[in-house]
């Protein structure tokens, strides 16, 4: 059986609970050893089905560096090896290491809310940088909640920056148009 097979658990057919708490152990065991990361995990899952992974250890920072990347590609990974072994399984997993996702997501909603202050008091479009999925689906949820603001992505790929707007019909400039200057936060 090879490296993939083991990691994948070679395409067996499991249901049931604990099952999927148990592949993601075994796959975090073999990306610890193969990666030689000198890391540690507490798996938990909650009443609405949630899986949640803290990672500890000596090589946390690296899971935080780079805003999170390393921290996504682990929680990437164990998702599509648990789609791979559970197809039928719909599951919310979340990795997380030292509150670092619900740091940058106070960081993120801070911004949707001055660029909302922005929007309104200035009856204009603004504009925040282009993000991965992940952080637009914070903004968007957030800014969801206020009905005098919209949001919307623009762009192409997988990065897109948001663009948040007064809710009345969106701003008009002098032509009529909804090309209006705009701002945007970084």
């Amino acid at each position: 059986m090879g490296l993939l097979s083991k990691m994948f658990g070679g395409g067996k057919d499991k249901a049931g609970d604990g099952v999927a708490l148990d592949i993601i152990e075994n796959t975090l065991k073999g990306l610890f050893e193969i990666g030689q990361f000198n890391l540690n995990y507490e798996i938990s899952d909650d009443e609405k089905g949630n899986i949640n992974v803290e990672l500890y250890g000596e090589d946390e920072k690296n899971l935080t560096e780079r805003e999170g990347q390393l921290l996504d590609a682990f929680q990437l990974y164990l998702k599509r090896v648990l789609q791979h072994n559970l197809p039928e399984l719909k599951v919310n997993l979340n990795c997380d290491a030292n509150g670092f996702r619900e740091e940058a997501n106070d960081e993120l909603l801070e911004i949707a809310e001055k660029l909302k202050n922005i929007a309104l008091d200035k009856n204009r479009s603004v504009y925040v940088r282009a993000l991965p999925p992940k952080d637009r689906k914070v903004i968007h949820q957030y800014l969801a909640e206020d009905g005098r603001v919209k949001s919307k992505s623009v762009g192409e790929g997988h990065f897109k920056k948001i663009k948040i707007f007064p809710a009345k019909g969106g701003p008009k400039n002098r032509d009529g148009h909804g090309n209006q200057d705009s701002e945007e936060l970084n």
